[in-house]
C-alpha cells in the first residue's frame, strides 16, 4: 500500500495532467457534435472489427455441427432423388416415405487407405445404425465403395480403389454396360471393361452405376472416359475412367440401405434351389 502512495506522490504532476487532459477531451466531445460523431464512428469500427473476429472464430468452431446438419439434409434429398422418376413425383415422395427404395445412413470416413492394391475405408457407423455387408457407399461426388464387414459401431468398405472390387456400371448416354474394376495403378482412375464394340464411346462421356443390383441405384456418378482401348483377346472396349471423386480426400459419406434387398435376396435363393 505504501508503494502505491509513493508512486502517486512521485507522479502526481503527470497524473494531474492526464486527468485534466481527459476532462478537457470529454468536455470538447460533449460540446461539439462533429467530434462526438467521429469518436462514436471510430469506436464502432474498433468494436465491429473485434466482433467480426469473434464471430469468425465462433463460426469456425461450429463448422462440424453445420457440416453434420448439411450431410443429414443431403441424405434426405438423395433418398428422394433415388426414388424420383420425374420432377412431378418428387412432391409425392416427400409425403410417402414408403415409395422411397433406399434409406440413407450418414457416416464419416475415419480411416482411408489408397496406396496399396487392396484398399479399404473405415466408417463410424455399424450394426447399431442398421449397416450390413454389401451396402453401397457414395458421397456428393459419386461412387465410393461397398460395405465389407461391420461391428456394432463401425464398418469397413471395399474401396473402388481395390483390385478385388467389381461393380456394374454403364455409359450414361448409351446405356451400354460393363464391369468397373481397378488396375492398381492410379488413385484417380478406374477401368470399365467388357464394353461391347457396338457401343458409341468418346472421351469425356460420363460413366454411372448400372442399377442391375440393389447395392446401388441407377445413375450414380463415377467419372468420365479418359482413354479408350480395344482388348484384342475379347474384342471388347476397355475404358480408362477419370473419377469425379478424390479418393484420397473423403469426409462424409452416405450408406445406401435398400428396402427391397431382403425380398430380392430371398427370391434369388428360391430360384437357385429350384
Amino acid at each position: 500500500m505504501q508503494q502505491i502512495f509513493n508512486f502517486i506522490f512521485k507522479n502526481s504532476n503527470r497524473i494531474l495532467f492526464l486527468l485534466l487532459l481527459s476532462i478537457s477531451f470529454f468536455l470538447t466531445i460533449q460540446a461539439h457534435s462533429y467530434h462526438k460523431s467521429k469518436i462514436i464512428s471510430s469506436a464502432n469500427i474498433l468494436s465491429g472489427g473485434v466482433y467480426e473476429k469473434i464471430n469468425n472464430v465462433s463460426e469456425y468452431l461450429n463448422l462440424k455441427t453445420q457440416n453434420d446438419a448439411l450431410a443429414i439434409e443431403n441424405a434426405r434429398l438423395k433418398s428422394i432423388l433415388f426414388a424420383a422418376t420425374d420432377s412431378i413425383s418428387i412432391t409425392k415422395l416427400e409425403k410417402t416415405k414408403e415409395t422411397q427404395p433406399y434409406d440413407i445412413v450418414v457416416s464419416k470416413v475415419i480411416h482411408n487407405s489408397y496406396n496399396v492394391h487392396e484398399n479399404y475405408l473405415t466408417l463410424n457407423s455399424g450394426k447399431l445404425q442398421g449397416v450390413k455387408s454389401d451396402m453401397g457407399v457414395i458421397n456428393n461426388l459419386g461412387l465410393v465403395g461397398v460395405i465389407d464387414n461391420t461391428s456394432p459401431r463401425y464398418s469397413t468398405v471395399v474401396s473402388i480403389l481395390n483390385v478385388k472390387s467389381q461393380i456394374n456400371a454403364k455409359i450414361k448416354k448409351s446405356n451400354h454396360f460393363g464391369s468397373l474394376i481397378w488396375n492398381g495403378k492410379s488413385t484417380g482412375f478406374v477401368q470399365l471393361i467388357d464394353v461391347p464394340r457396338l457401343a458409341s464411346v468418346r472421351k469425356g462421356d460420363t460413366i454411372v452405376t448400372g442399377g442391375q443390383s440393389v447395392i446401388f441405384p441407377e445413375n450414380i456418378n463415377i467419372g468420365t472416359i479418359e482413354k479408350i482401348y480395344i482388348d484384342n483377346k475379347t474384342n471388347y472396349y476397355t475404358l480408362d475412367i477419370k473419377l469425379f471423386n478424390d479418393m484420397t480426400n473423403l469426409g462424409h459419406v452416405y450408406i445406401l440401405k435398400s428396402r427391397y434387398r431382403d425380398e430380392l435376396n430371398n427370391l434369388e435363393k428360391v430360384k437357385k434351389n429350384e
